[in-house]
């Protein structure tokens, strides 16, 4: 398992020399995993590094105090230094009109980053595996996903947040901890079904296996690579093109030359939108593929000062042969 995590990381440049790595640790199976072989790895001297664990208690469960021992307990036993954080994200969800499960995931990456800061530290470690990857493969598909959709999770994001151990099935995991003694803890809200991820953890994906294909999970992660090479592709085409049509840029609005665009490809126009907006805002979330076409339809019929809001943060207007971009 070592040896398997660490080929990884050297193939997918996850962890450099002398980097200062904090690790997401839940106390689960996954991140338990994660966090054990990352500390052989350093302490067998295979890659000079430095860990950091961070621990965030999302009051959620009762046993989440316990939770937060069993990681704090593991930490001092191994010399780690680590940060722990208590939240009530139920409470911070109804205050923030957010539901549970992302309201959960804004805190955690929040929290995770003001370790990286306080730490000076280089990258953030998430215990995603093969099955996380599939599944969010899945919930794409059903959201009606462009093509980078089928990435799913990808090894490294923004060159901060890593997964090391993205190569591993759920059950390879499950399988160390029990060999290795780890008793790690369970979330039980995992197993019940109130959320998509947990349908298609729960059900769906055992029904494919049952009725379909025993190996979904790995047939999935083989489509993701064979997208990611091709989307990497059409990236930096799709940038090329960008620049060409780029009449101005600054830190709130994108203007491109309308004429310019019109004369693409659709499939470039698609992604010249998804760019320009991400470069707008940082972020394309909320942004579906209709909402895309409605504006490659405004930019065709040409129509002077009409505009569309694909979410609240963003105005998309077109005007006398310019396409503008604004943050709102």
């Amino acid at each position: 398992m070592k040896e398997k995590i660490f080929k990884f990381i050297k193939e997918n440049n996850l962890i450099i020399p002398k980097e200062k790595v904090i690790l997401g640790v839940s106390g689960g199976p996954d991140s338990m995993c994660m966090l054990d072989n990352l500390r052989k790895i350093k302490e067998d001297g295979k890659l000079e590094f430095e860990i950091i664990v961070a621990h965030i208690n999302h009051m959620i469960r009762k046993e989440a105090v316990e939770d937060e021992e069993y990681v704090e307990n593991y930490c001092k036993k191994n010399g780690i230094k680590y940060y722990i954080k208590r939240i009530d994200v139920d409470k911070y969800a109804n205050n923030n009109k957010m539901g549970l499960e992302e309201a959960g995931r804004y805190i955690r990456y929040l929290f995770f980053d003001e370790v990286l800061k306080m730490e000076n530290a280089d990258k953030i470690a998430i215990a995603h595996n093969k099955n996380d990857k599939a599944e969010t493969i899945i919930m794409n598909l059903l959201r009606g996903t462009a093509l980078p959709g089928l990435k799913g999770i990808e090894p490294m994001r923004n060159n901060k947040y890593v997964r090391p151990i993205l190569n591993l099935e759920r059950w390879e995991i499950e399988k160390y901890c029990e060999d290795n003694n780890l008793k790690p803890r369970i979330d039980k809200t995992n197993f019940i079904n109130d959320c998509t991820r947990n349908k298609i953890r729960n059900i769906v994906i055992p029904y494919i296996k049952t009725e379909f294909n025993p190996n979904i999970i790995e047939n999935l992660n083989r489509l993701s690579k064979i997208v990611s090479e091709e989307d990497s592709f059409m990236q930096k085409y799709t940038e090329n093109v960008y620049n060409n049509i780029l009449i101005r840029e600054c830190e709130n609005q994108i203007i491109l030359d309308l004429k310019e665009f019109n004369k693409q490809e659709n499939v470039i126009k698609k992604r010249i939108i998804i760019y320009s907006i991400y470069r707008t805002l940082g972020t394309t979330q909320n942004v579906e593929m209709i909402n895309i076409d409605d504006i490659i339809k405004l930019c065709a019929n040409n129509i002077g000062n009409k505009y569309l809001k694909p979410n609240k943060n963003i105005k998309i207007l077109v005007n006398k042969g310019k396409i503008f971009f604004d943050k709102l």
